[in-house]
Parts: C-alpha cells; structure tokens; sequence
C-alpha cells in the first residue's frame, strides 16, 4: 500500500474540498439512519396506544435517567394484562449507576407519582400519561417520585424518592462516570431534547384526527430529510469526483514532467509506449479507484456505521451478535484484495504489450502488406489479447465472488440476530423484553441497510488494490533518476576556442559490449567535421555524447577547456542543434514546429528560417500556409518536405555548434543541391559535426574524421585520406559516390 498512500500527496493540498467530501457524507449517513428510524413513531402512532408523544417521552426517560418504562399496547388492554397501568408508570429495567439507579428505582417498581402530579385523597389516582409527561419534560433540578414496591410477602410498599434531572449541573458533574459514558449520555440526552421539540408542534391527545396528522408531519419530516440528503450527496459526489480529477491531472503533469527529464538510457532500455500506458492508462485506474474511495468507499462505511449505531440504540447486544461475523469478512476481504492486486498488475503489464504492438504495428502498416505479414501481425495480436483476457477474467471472478460471499456471512449475522431476538419477544414477560415489536422492527431494517452498505463497499479493497498496483507502475517511473547536473554546475559561454573529446569510452544501457573505445579528437572552433565509417561504427553515439544525451562511461568532453559535465544542461544544449535521419516534429503548425527551435520566435524569423532552408516555396503553396497542421508522424507531408522544416527549426536556434546526422539522407536529388547550399551557409562561423554518406557533403568538409568499430581510424582531408586510409577509399568507393 506504500505506492498507493503516495497518491494523497496529489489529494491533500484540495483540503477544503476534502472537508466538504467528509463534512457532507457524514450528513448522508445520519440522515439516512434517522429516516430508517423514523419507522418506530411512525409504527407507534399508527399501532399503538401511546401515541408519538408518549413514545417521545419514554424513550426521553430511558436516554436521560437510564430507566425502561414499559406502557401498555392494545393488547394489553384488551387480553387484561394492562389492569393498573393506566395509573401507574411499570419500571422494566434501570441501568447501572444511571440517574434512576442512584435515586433508588428498581426494576418492578411502579411510579404512582411523579413532580406536579402525585396521588391526593381526592385524586388518588394519577394517569401514566402525566407522570410520563413530567419526567420527560422537567425542567427543575430534582423531581419526587413515588413507587409501590412490593415486598416478599407480596404487600404494596409507598416510597418517595429524590431523582435528579440532567438540569441538576452540579450534581451531573460530581458522578463518577467516565468520559465515554458521558458523551453517549450527553449525545442521547441533545437527541431526545430534538425529539421533543420536533413533536411539540403536535397535540397530545390520542383522537384520530390527531394520529392522522401526526403521520402527516412525520412523512413530511422525512421527504425533508430526503430532500436534505440527496442534496448532501449530490455536492458528497461532485466534489470527490473534482479531487479525484484534479489530483489525477496534476499526477500526470508530474509523471510526463519527470519522464521528460530522465536520461535517454532509460528509454533505451524500456518501450517508450509502456511509460505513455503508465501515463494514461495506469492513471484511468488510479482515478476510478480515487473516486471509489471518496465516492461508495466513504459513504457507504459511514452509512453502515451509523445505521449500527442507531441499531446499537435499540439494543447493542443483538448488534454483537450480528457483527460476530466481521473478523471473517476482513479476512476474506484481505484475501481477495492480494489477488486482486496481482492481477491488476499483470493486466497493466499486458495491456502496455498491446499498446506497443498497436503502436508498432499501426505505424509499419505499409510493411506489413507490403511483406504479407498480415496473418503473422494477427497471431502475435491475439497472444497478447488472450494474456490480457486472462486477467481481466481473474479481476472479474475475483469481483464476482467478493459480493456473494459478504452477502452470505452477512445473512449468517443477521440470522442470529433475529433468532435472539424473536426469541426475547415471543418468549420473555412485560418485564424481561429488551426490545419491543416496532423496536425489533426498525433494528432488523437498520441491521438489513447495514448489511446492504457493507455490500456496496465489499469491492472497495478490491479497487484500492487495482489502485495500489497501477500506482506501483507510475511512482515507478517517477523514482526513475532524472538527469544529473552536477552540484555546483555553472553557465557554460558559447563556444570560441574548440570542442575535445578525451579518452572517450561509452557502452549503451544493459549492453555488454563498447561502442566507443578510448576516442580523442580535437575540432577547433567554427570548423565542420565529417564523420563516416561503417554501420556501427560509433557515428551517431559520438555526436550524441555532445548534448549529454548520454554520458561517456568514461573519459571527459570539454568545450573551450571545460568539461561538459560540470555545465548546467541548460547552458550547453542551448548552444547545440540536431538535424538527424529520423525526423521529428510535432502535431502541431508548420510555424509552430520550425519555431520549435527558438522560444518566442516571431514570423518574420519562422519565414526567414524556411527560406534559408528552401522550405518556404512549399509551405507557402499550401492552402493554409504556415498555419497548416502536421499531422501525427508527418502525414500529409513528404519525406524531402518535413527534413527541410527540421533544418530550418535548426537554423532558427541560430547554435554555436550544429550536428547534422544524414540530415540529407530523405531529401529528393532536386532539392538536395539546393538544401546543400543553405547548409554550407548556415555552418560559415559554426562548428559543425556531419554525420553522412553523401560524398557531396563529405568532401567539403575542414576534417574528415574515420571511425571503425567504436575507434578513430584516421583523420584529415578527403585527397589525404584518399592516399593513407583503406577504410575510407572502401567507404569512397562503395557508398560515397555511390549513394
């Protein structure tokens, strides 16, 4: 997980997008868990005989002084099993060390009288109703209360007794309670205080009219409630959604911003089409996964949790028995989650091998039929095809089998639960239940929407672990060493005196063998240099040591006496331009490629440039101009066409040091005297390294330099070398003229 928790860097600075994600999802998750829990009023109201207030007022007793009050229902009433409750208050449990306790109530004791409303000889009789209503709603510091308590002998008992009230600070706070008991105490008292003040807008008496509008204004309050919801959840998802695309976007700023700055070893080494499937495809499965988790991966957890907490409300010991099985689940999740991983990361791998094959094969089209490889291509295709549906088809069983898997082990819980449950409620007495009917109820739907979230974010890890292994596929590339500069690097002046290479050796990445072996050659400053030899020779490898596109394995390159190591990057390739075989340019105007070469170039300079390059009497025939747009790998464009804007986006740069590698070699015979000619011009004052087999290019230059497997042969004039090196009359006779 160390590749995925980098992922947060790209997160943490939207903080106050984050607190609107978490602030929003929470009010998603209690709101939900109210809306199920308004089930029990509800059901009250319309089954019972209490009423919504009553029930408001017994539960207000429970949460504020630990006591279960239990009234009758209708069948109380009517099997007769309610004979005496109508005036008096039936104490079903007390909780340990609650207000109730300390005032002396016990579980079978029935309050008579309570505050306001106690027994006279006139009215010896008081509705439970009223003494409910009294302890619910004092406001005073204590509260008298008289019980009958029976004793052994089974003879009524009259005790008063002093309860204190949660308005009693004082005493509140001299309890020996510990912190969590009395935040759970303070967090039921502010919800039975909202509770009864929600239901002070109704009337207390049980007419019908009454229950009719009671349900009326607890449908209402919860479409309020759904309204309110799904509003949090609409700015919950925008907003997860608008940190998972910018955190991905500045990602991919960073990975495309290293890989630009890495050294060309690593991509001598590795498919550059694997590095653009890190850059786009791995960072589509970060930002799915990204999106999970502030999207279903937050919500749902929080509804679960609080969903359990309402249920925990109503009874904790059967929510026990329903999380018995959450080690089991965690278990299976982690399990599925390593498979998961591993997959992932071979799909990754697969599909980079895909893209390069499409890559490859898409740009040699014309190689590929022109060989009849077509049904090779296919086979090789379909390879790479089956390896990725190997895995997509591992991710989806993986998938597949997270969900049913929760689901049964969840029904295993929620079975448990049900049967202690119905067994408590069908079996126990008035005073052993520790749940009532519409309680059962609500629980079971709270347990079943817990279960449900649970559901929804069982493939959570799964994606969390798709996310962790492409990540491990990016910060790959990002922990790749970028080009190095030495410490105390300094500007290096344009060169003046000469450039010399020193005992150069050179062997290319994850190569064996040398391509350069011990080379020394001095080139004074505004000569042109041409270097020939065989293919292999170490031509290009040598050019490609000036802009430190590689460094040597050993030995130095110095320019006016310093080394090229010791300059800022900057400073020495801001002097130097290429024009190599392999031409370049970019899906872009013809004006922006050719001032590619020079930041801020104007066009008076792009049209000048294309002249010197006898580029300008094609581009200006086209019929947008300079305003024309090369398309991808120059289409649209001949060889000869695109080789001259290349050397007009050299010529712009205006360099100290020039490198032409068979920058002629795709140019058409009629243009090449012509581009010829406007070379010769641009390398009067320069030093200019030719890489060529064109003779025409060669003989002109001021040094001739041979080169065979990785060494200088010999160097001078072409009339001198045609005197003194074999090499090179072989080189004369087979390709120079020839070419």
């Amino acid at each position: 997980m160390k590749a995925f928790r980098r992922i947060f860097k790209y997160i943490w600075p939207q903080w106050p997008r984050l607190i609107v994600v978490f602030s929003t999802a929470t009010i998603v998750a209690i709101l939900l868990s109210v809306s199920f829990m308004t089930i029990i009023p509800l059901m009250k109201v319309m089954l019972g005989q209490e009423g919504l207030h009553g029930w408001v007022d017994r539960k207000a007793c429970d949460w504020k002084y630990g006591v279960d009050i239990y009234l009758p229902d209708a069948a109380d009433i009517t099997t007769g099993r309610a004979q005496g409750m109508v005036h008096s208050l039936l104490v079903a449990g007390v909780e340990e060390d609650s207000l109730a306790h300390l005032a002396g109530l016990q579980a079978n004791d029935r309050i008579v009288g309570v505050g306001r409303h106690l027994p006279t000889e006139d009215d010896p009789n008081v509705l439970a109703s009223k003494m409910l209503e009294e302890m619910a709603t004092s406001k005073g510091g204590t509260l008298v209360v008289q019980v009958k308590r029976y004793d052994q002998s089974d003879e009524p008992k009259l005790e008063t007794l002093t309860l204190n009230t949660p308005s009693n600070e004082s005493y509140i706070a001299d309890l020996d309670w510990n912190s969590r008991r009395r935040v759970r105490w303070s967090l039921k008292l502010a919800i039975a205080e909202k509770a009864q003040w929600a239901v002070g807008f109704l009337p207390r008496e049980q007419a019908q009219t009454n229950k009719t509008d009671a349900v009326v204004f607890l449908i209402l309050a919860m479409g309020v409630i759904t309204v309110i919801r799904c509003l949090a959840k609409f700015y919950q998802a925008y907003m997860a959604h608008k940190v998972m695309q910018v955190a991905i976007t500045r990602m991919r700023e960073d990975v495309f911003g290293h890989a630009i700055e890495m050294p060309m070893g690593f991509f001598a080494s590795e498919r550059p089409t694997d590095t653009i499937s890190r850059i786009m495809r791995d960072t589509n499965v970060m930002s799915s996964s990204i999106k999970t988790l502030l999207g279903r991966a937050l919500r749902e957890p929080l509804n679960a949790l609080f969903m359990l907490i309402g249920a925990m409300l109503l009874s904790w010991q059967l929510v026990l028995i329903f999380l018995c099985t959450a080690p089991l689940v965690l278990g299976l999740v982690a399990v599925f989650g390593k498979k998961m991983k591993r997959a992932t990361k071979k799909s990754l791998v697969a599909g980079s091998q895909m893209l390069a094959k499409l890559n490859g094969v898409m740009g040699g089209l014309k190689v590929v039929k022109v060989y009849n490889q077509q049904g090779y291509e296919r086979d090789s295709f379909r390879t790479i095809n089956n390896r990725l549906l190997d895995q997509l088809l591992k991710i989806a069983k993986v998938n597949a089998a997270t969900t049913p898997t929760l689901e049964v082990l969840g029904m295993i819980g929620g079975a448990m639960a049900l049967v202690v449950g119905a067994h408590w409620i069908t079996q126990g007495n008035v005073t052993e239940n520790r749940i009532e009917g519409p309680e059962f109820f609500t629980l079971l739907v709270l347990l079943g929407a817990a279960a449900e979230s649970v559901r929804k974010a069982s493939g959570v890890w799964n994606r969390i672990q798709e996310a962790n292994a492409a990540a491990e596929r990016v910060f790959a590339v990002m922990d790749e060493p970028v080009e190095s500069e030495a410490p105390d690097a300094s500007t290096l002046e344009p060169l003046k005196e000469g450039i010399e290479f020193v005992d150069i050796t050179f062997t290319y990445p994850g190569e064996r063998s040398q391509v350069l072996k011990g080379v020394n050659l001095a080139v004074q400053a505004g000569h042109n240099v041409a270097i020939v030899g065989p293919n292999g020779s170490g031509k290009t490898t040598l050019a490609n040591l000036i802009p430190r596109l590689y460094d040597p394995d050993s030995g130095r390159i110095l320019i006016d006496g310093k080394d090229i190591h010791d300059a800022t990057l900057v400073s020495l390739r801001g002097q130097i331009a290429t024009v190599t075989q392999n031409i370049v340019t970019f899906n872009d105007t013809i004006a922006a490629n050719i001032a590619y070469g020079k930041a801020g170039a104007g066009m008076e300079e792009v049209e000048e440039a294309a002249r010197r390059a006898y580029a300008h009497e094609f581009i200006s025939a086209l019929p947008r101009g300079y305003d024309t747009v090369i398309g991808e790998h120059g289409t649209g464009l001949s060889g000869g066409q695109l080789q001259r804007i290349v050397i007009a986006r050299a010529i712009i740069k205006d360099p100290a040091i020039l490198i032409f590698d068979e920058a002629t070699s795709q140019v058409d015979a009629d243009s090449e005297a012509k581009i010829h000619n406007a070379i010769e011009q641009v390398m009067r004052d320069r030093t200019t390294f030719i890489i060529a087999h064109r003779f025409s290019t060669v003989i002109t230059a001021d040094v001739i330099v041979v080169m065979d497997d990785g060494q200088i042969v010999a160097q001078g004039q072409h009339d001198q070398l045609m005197q003194t090196c074999r090499l090179y009359q072989s080189l004369y006779e087979t390709q120079l003229v020839k070419v």
